[in-house]
């Protein structure tokens, strides 16, 4: 019995630690196309370059496929770890009581906001890659005018509420997410976990807001 727990408790582990470093991995993409996107801040012609730049590259579908990969890796091992605790207990306590583990909102919902990311990313690929083609002509080049049909698609109120709702969804489950992936691929000590979490908040609201800053700024461009 015990041999059998530890198993079960070295299985977990591993489990948490695959789904922490695809989730920094994930981080990572978050943070390089965030600083991609703040180009349609600059004007449509370098937004449109990054784009054309990104599409054209041949590189792109073994990155996309990586994505998949990433995402995929990481979701299930999510929902493996939620059936294997829901399993361990499957009924509730009647009366939560404070553990001391130091459980938070981020933490706790943890399991809605992955589903809402979720939800958003399958939405906004669809809006977006298989959106409208608009085409331009920048340098003599040809390419796909996705600033225009951003900064169009987001002349919709309910669409811009809907992007900034996710985006502060996604900022919850990077508070959380963030500095516990690190604990899970076992940098965890008292003397330097508060500074992580304190990281994982500035990291979480720079996040959120920078991609929320876009479909605002969108909107009040008035179209094109």
């Amino acid at each position: 019995m015990i041999a059998r727990f530890t198993r079960l408790m070295s299985a977990s582990v591993v489990k948490k630690q695959i789904m922490g470093l695809t989730g920094l991995l994930l981080c990572g993409f978050l943070v390089g196309h965030l600083a991609g996107n703040l180009l349609i801040f600059v004007g449509a012609e370098y937004f449109n370059a990054y784009g054309h730049a990104l599409i054209t590259n041949p590189l792109i579908y073994v990155a996309e496929a990586g994505l998949g990969v990433l995402f995929i890796a990481h979701l299930g091992m999510a929902v493996r770890l939620i059936m294997e605790n829901h399993k361990a207990r499957p009924v509730k306590y009647y009366l939560k009581q404070p553990t001391g583990r130091g459980s938070t909102f981020a933490s706790s919902t943890m399991p809605y906001t992955g589903t809402l990311t979720l939800i958003f990313l399958v939405l906004h690929i669809l809006q977006f890659k298989f959106g409208p083609v608009y085409t331009i002509v920048h340098g003599g080049v040809e390419m796909r005018d996705l600033y225009k049909l951003v900064v169009e698609f987001y002349q919709s109120e309910v669409a811009v509420l809907w992007y900034v709702v996710c985006m502060i969804s996604i900022g919850v489950h990077l508070t959380h997410g963030f500095w516990s992936a690190f604990q899970s691929l076992g940098f965890h000590h008292p003397s330097y976990t508060p500074l992580l979490r304190k990281i994982s908040v500035g990291f979480a609201v720079v996040i959120a807001g920078g991609f929320a800053s876009l479909p605002i700024y969108c909107y009040f461009q008035g179209g094109m």
